[in-house]
């Protein structure tokens, strides 16, 4: 079944490369919103499940309450400051933690979700 691009759809993506800041949906709304002031955040909420399970986006995962999209589909993983809530692509291989953890269980890991926490370096200097 072919994919159905539409406006919605669009302004959607567009948004969440524009903000990119690993966005809310809520802020994608915010920000969609100016350009489309029809469209509803249930519009906004359910275009980004689907093209998180549709694999065009990122589901990278629920900090402070809100799930976060990223349009960086490439493999990384992802550091979040416990103050401000910023998120922060990290890269390096951890493909040697999912090999010691694969067999050890009756499972097959196809990916992971890695984040670590911290303070960014606005909030720790700050500190």
């Amino acid at each position: 079944m072919q994919k159905r691009n539409t406006i919605q759809k669009q302004l959607i993506l567009k948004a969440v490369k524009a903000l990119d800041i690993h966005a809310t949906a809520e802020q994608v709304y915010d920000f969609v919103v100016k350009e489309n002031p029809s469209i509803s955040k249930a519009t906004v909420y359910r275009n980004l499940n689907k093209m998180a399970q549709d694999g065009e986006l990122l589901n990278i995962g629920a900090f402070f309450g809100a799930a976060h999209y990223d349009h960086n589909l490439r493999r990384h993983y992802h550091f979040v400051c416990n103050v401000c809530g910023s998120v922060f692509d990290v890269d390096g291989d951890f493909d040697d933690l999912v090999k010691k953890v694969s067999p050890s269980k009756d499972f097959t890991i196809k990916d992971c979700n890695i984040s670590f926490n911290g303070l960014c370096g606005k909030c720790d200097k700050r500190n």
